[in-house]
């Protein structure tokens, strides 16, 4: 809901604030006063496009600004907070201002909860915030998406359950699509990819590869291109550590023990001795452990030869032909050929997947026919409802002989919402052929058209705002009565503003604003330049404006009584609608 909106050297408004609030508020005053002024607000507001001759005379720049109110459930309030907004939020809702700036130059600017924002976000806010019907605007339920939504939500929650169900199988139904024409339409590169891997798996399979063996192979490789240098090597240290037949020099082994031999001769007279000796004889097992070992791999090289030299760089040449191939490792060439194992079982089972598929979508076929013929069904009973009530409304608002109409038309295929395609038309007059809303009608009776079907369909399909422009062209009577009537019974369930000059309609009014103009000593005060200003007129200030839409003359008793009664007889009406 839009509770206050603050308007800034906009056309002849220099500085005004209308206070507004649930139900009714009406804006009235003289021709050029500056009216539609608060429609152009709203509009700047929605993100419409901006006219720098909007902009006062004189002035550098107009705004527009708007406190709004919403629920915390509004899908606006989050909108908005994605995109950087601030939102004051309490136990009720949260308060959000918007804004828009517009230059004398043309440049536009705009603000949505304190932060700057691109003029684009406003309409998306504005879609589901405000529906304006005027001559010149957008009507909310001319596309035919709008206008099925429309339909169901009027259908009810019968028809929601149906859609639900529906759309569930629709989801499944267009992923089976989707798969079968994947594997059917790539059937031959999927064939060439099957056999590629198995040429390659089968190659992989042939070398039987180890986890780390090209690492193990290359270390022994190392080992055995030096071979002579290692043998000579483990002679050389077997030696020191312990002696040769062939060598009468002293050795590791030897000279331990000759040095444990002499401590231990004396340990007895010194425990310190005693102990090194102890630790002496510990070293001499090392050394000959080791040099025990060294034996052993000096004899373990000379069983190995250039024949497993050989062996070893063909085994290796084998595995580089894997890795040049399909990874930089072996283990990673496992790795590759484990995932192109499933990735073949996959690829070979497409006939049994396609077999599959193909009964499923026959059977979801089915299913989304038999549950598409129950939303038709559903549509139209709820189709005929609706254009009864419209048509009434429309005889109640001066239109007696047009005719609303909903036409249900078939698709011939399933699509998201079902087989509909929902067309909302009108026939104006006898005798002339239904067309498409917002063609075949003047403005004015567009406005009475959509406050129609606004009215029957408040109940289930409301924005918060509605605001109707010239919505009582061309009307006056019992007919602009039944207009105000119609007016106060949207405004049971939504915020309606509504921009009118005659008293029938202003009467219903929860809220009455009055536009004026000042003009001779006024203007002059303002430089010779025309300027409005925007009044929230308290209960005897609406008597003196009804008597000056009735008569001309708000001094007039007889008009100020004639005012009086339509304010009675407006209050007793809606005080009936409870």
């Amino acid at each position: 809901m839009i509770e206050e909106i603050r308007i800034n050297d906009l056309g002849v408004i220099g500085q005004a604030t209308l206070p507004l609030g649930a139900g009714l508020t009406v804006v009235t005053g003289e021709t050029g006063a500056g009216k539609t002024m608060v429609i152009t607000a709203l509009g700047l507001l929605l993100g419409n496009r901006a006219d720098a001759a909007a902009v006062r005379h004189g002035a550098k720049q107009a705004v527009a600004e708007a406190s709004l109110r919403l629920p915390r459930s509004s899908e606006v309030l989050a909108r908005a907070e994605e995109a950087g907004a601030l939102v004051e939020y309490d136990d009720d809702g949260g308060d959000l201002i918007i804004a828009r700036f517009l230059s004398a130059a043309g440049r536009s600017k705009a603000a949505v909860g304190g932060r700057a924002a691109p003029v684009g976000l406003l309409g998306e806010l504005g879609t589901d915030l405000v529906a304006v019907h005027g001559q010149s605007d957008q009507l909310r339920l001319t596309g035919v998406a709008a206008q099925r939504r429309a339909l169901d939500k009027f259908a009810g929650p019968e028809l929601q359950a149906v859609q639900d169900e529906y759309t569930a199988a629709y989801k499944r139904y267009r992923a089976v699509l989707a798969e079968l024409e994947e594997l059917v339409g790539a059937s031959r590169e999927r064939l060439r990819e099957a056999e590629n891997l198995q040429i390659s798996l089968e190659e992989i399979d042939g070398v039987d590869p180890q986890p780390g063996e090209d690492d193990a192979l290359k270390s022994e490789a190392m080992k055995l291109a030096n071979l002579e240098g290692l043998r000579t090597a483990a002679l050389t240290a077997h030696t020191a550590l312990a002696g040769s037949e062939y060598s009468e020099d002293y050795n590791a082994t030897a000279l331990i023990e000759e040095a444990k031999r002499q401590l231990e001769g004396v340990q007895d007279d010194d425990a310190e001795l005693k102990a090194l000796a102890e630790r002496v004889a510990e070293v001499g097992y090392l050394v000959s452990d080791i040099a025990t070992e060294v034996a052993g791999y000096g004899a373990g090289l000379d069983a190995e030869g250039p024949e497993r030299l050989s062996e070893i760089e063909a085994r290796r040449a084998d595995l580089g032909k894997l890795i040049r191939k399909y990874a930089p490792t072996i283990d990673e060439v496992l790795a590759w050929a484990e995932t192109s194992r499933v990735r073949l079982t996959e690829l070979q089972d497409d006939s049994g997947r396609i077999d599959a598929l193909t009964g499923e979508r026959t059977a979801l076929e089915e299913e989304l026919s038999g549950l598409a013929a129950e939303l038709t069904r559903m549509r139209t009973r709820a189709a005929a409802d609706l254009d009864e009530r419209v048509t009434a409304e429309l005889a109640a608002l001066a239109m007696p002989d047009a005719r609303f109409s909903t036409e249900i038309r078939d698709l011939g295929e399933p699509g998201r919402y079902g087989s509909d395609e929902i067309h909302m038309l009108l026939q104006p007059h006898t005798g002339s052929a239904p067309r498409p809303l917002g063609k075949g009608a003047s403005g004015g009776e567009l406005s009475r058209v959509m406050l129609a079907i606004e009215v029957v369909l408040a109940e289930v399909d409301p924005v918060p705002t509605f605001v109707f422009d010239e919505v009582d062209a061309g009307v006056g009577g019992k007919a602009a009565v039944e207009i105000g009537n119609r007016l106060a019974m949207l405004a049971r369930h939504v915020q309606v503003i509504v921009v009118t000059h005659l008293p029938q309609v202003a009467a219903f009014a929860d809220r009455h604003i009055r536009v004026i103009k000042n003009s001779g000593a006024a203007a002059e005060a303002t430089g010779g330049v025309t300027q409005s200003d925007v009044v929230l007129l308290e209960e005897n200030e609406r008597v003196k404006e009804l008597a000056r839409m009735l008569a001309g003359q708000e001094e007039s008793d007889t008009a100020q009584a004639h005012a009086e009664e339509l304010l009675t007889d407006a209050q007793q009406t809606v005080s009936a609608l409870g």
